[in-house]
């Protein structure tokens, strides 16, 4: 029994479509396309800007492959390209506006137990102001830091923290409003 090297042979795939290799292309598109319109869907509430946005960003992951130095995973190269498309398109549409809280006080996180669907959670999540749910997916979703994001979107590591902080209470604010709702008492 031959055993296959996967990182041997996704190496090999990479090569064939920095040398422009359709087939290779589609084949990492097929691969990832799934997940990484997962990722756009995070950002972008639209399915089919969200699907726009994630055929830009394969653009520019094939036009940049020779830059992936195959370190870390390709996934993972792969979805930063995504997030940082979905960033960008988001600022071009001006649909972002952070509000600077000078008056910010960190707030204690309450785990909220629910038995939420992954589309409740996801309907949550859409419904947040879009600088809250900027600053929510690249903290809890992609896991940067606030000093991270603060450089990525050109804000102040307070504002960051305070987009976040509020993020969590408004979620928080729905998830209990919502189970009132299923449970027919609001």
């Amino acid at each position: 029994m031959k055993v296959i090297n996967l990182h041997q042979e996704e190496k090999e795939l990479i090569k064939l479509a920095v040398d422009k290799n359709r087939h290779a292309q589609q084949k990492i598109y097929s691969k990832y396309s799934p997940k990484m319109l997962g990722v756009c869907r995070q950002y972008i509430k639209d399915i089919h800007e969200a699907e726009d946005v994630m055929i830009t960003a394969f653009m520019k992951v094939y036009t940049n492959l020779l830059h992936f130095k195959h370190e870390g995973s390709f996934e993972g190269w792969i979805r930063r390209v995504m997030v940082n498309e979905c960033i960008s398109f988001i600022r071009v549409q001006k649909k972002i506006n952070f509000l600077e809280d000078e008056n910010f006080i960190e707030e204690k996180s309450n785990n909220i137990e629910s038995k939420l669907s992954v589309d409740d959670i996801q309907f949550l999540i859409d419904n947040l102001p879009n600088g809250y749910k900027m600053i929510f997916n690249l903290y809890c979703i992609e896991g940067y830091k606030h000093q991270e994001i603060a450089t990525m979107l050109g804000i102040n590591e307070g504002t960051s923290k305070s987009q976040l902080s509020h993020a969590r209470k408004m979620l928080q604010e729905n998830v209990t409003k919502l189970k009132n709702y299923e449970n027919g008492t609001e």
